[in-house]
């Protein structure tokens, strides 16, 4: 059996960082300053310089983000929020854990809401925009957040995939309203568990994003709304703290993986993403379309090498949104990805071997099955 490659590989990102790691957490440790310490004051100021937004308030994961900021921007029962179809579920689930409906816009070739279709899908209902920055790459805000600021809506930034990405010099998750992030173990900038912020240069609405994430308190024991518990922990602000700054580095080291990526599969005749010119892509994830996926799987598996599908079937064709009613053939383009879409292993450390064993099974592939892309 071939050695194993891995999707994604955490533990070497550990085994590169454990000495300042284990340092930051130990620390944590001895001041036993677990909720609300130190060590989250610091991330969140580091984090929103980082992002160029004057507030950021972490929270404990990226789909209590999206909840709390649509509480925030007074999203509720019976609002609609408009939201890419090929998606990951927590933005729908957000949604609806706030009383709100998921009000799906189909996506182009690069997986991005489509801009000229937002439009068309307003009803009197919509009170906001939720666009996704997938995979790592910006989608179009500056023209999304103009087409809300005409009919009065809020946006909402997932930026969950795409710590970093930049639409020429500046970071997603500074152009609206708010922008939420995840920082699940596998993102680019990942914790040791789950845990997420917000970012917003809204001093109002930072100020109830404060309250909404713990208790609805001003101050111990007083409480001026209903709020939740979902708060970042100090252990995982201070492991963010480490990893924050060798971000930019580690996305360099993506973008140039996805370049050795890009040049051996077109060399096969299969299609790079798609990367706009005045974006700063940080491919979170490196996503393909090719023929037969499953038959290609298999023969990963058989090589040893871990792949991933992201998402193999569509927010409005699961059942938990059955209730929407939205037929298969409601979003041809993201239901056309959903059977031909593979991920194919990305992380700063992946190696120029490593890329060549993922192409060399691609190409075997494709010679065997006897089809092109």
């Amino acid at each position: 059996m071939p050695e194993r490659l891995p999707f994604v590989d955490l533990r070497m990102q550990y085994r590169n960082h454990a000495d300042e790691l284990q340092r930051a957490i130990d620390g944590v440790l001895e001041s036993a300053a677990f909720i609300l310490g130190p060590e989250v004051t610091a991330f969140e100021e580091e984090f929103a310089r980082f992002i160029g937004a004057r507030h950021c308030i972490g929270v404990g994961s990226g789909t209590a983000a999206l909840r709390v900021a649509l509480l925030a921007l007074g999203i509720g029962p019976g609002d609609e929020v408009l939201m890419p179809a090929n998606t990951y579920i927590a933005c729908a689930l957000a949604t609806s854990q706030v009383g709100a409906v998921p009000k799906f816009v189909d996506v182009g070739d690069d997986y991005l809401m489509r801009v000229d279709e937002i439009e068309s899908a307003l009803t009197p209902k919509t009170k906001a925009i939720m666009p996704v920055h997938l995979y790592g790459q910006a989608a179009d805000v500056e023209a999304i957040v103009s087409i809300a600021r005409r009919h009065g809506l809020a946006v909402i930034e997932d930026a969950s995939q795409a710590h970093g990405a930049r639409i020429l010099s500046r970071c997603v998750g500074s152009f609206a309203d708010v922008g939420c992030f995840s920082f699940y173990p596998g993102k680019n900038l990942g914790a040791y568990g789950d845990g997420g912020a917000i970012v917003t240069n809204d001093p109002e609405v930072a100020e109830r994003i404060r309250l909404y994430h713990d208790f609805g308190q001003s101050k111990k024991y007083e409480h001026l709304l209903k709020g939740d518990n979902c708060r970042l922990d100090s252990i995982q602000a201070a492991v963010l703290r480490v990893k924050l700054v060798h971000l930019e580095r580690w996305n360099a080291q993506r973008l140039a993986a996805a370049r050795r990526y890009d040049g051996l599969i077109k060399a096969l005749g299969v299609a790079p993403p798609v990367r706009h010119a005045d974006e700063g892509h940080v491919y979170h994830l490196y996503v393909i379309e090719v023929p037969d996926r499953d038959s290609l799987i298999e023969r990963y598996r058989e090589a040893n090498i871990e792949v991933g599908i992201h998402y193999p079937v569509p927010i409005h064709l699961q059942r938990a949104y059955g209730d929407l009613q939205l037929p298969q053939g409601s979003f041809p383009r993201t239901e056309d990805a959903a059977r031909r879409i593979i991920s194919l292993p990305m992380f700063p450390e992946i190696t120029p071997a490593q890329i060549e064993r993922v192409a060399e099974v691609l190409k075997v592939h494709l010679e065997r099955t006897g089809v092109r892309a």
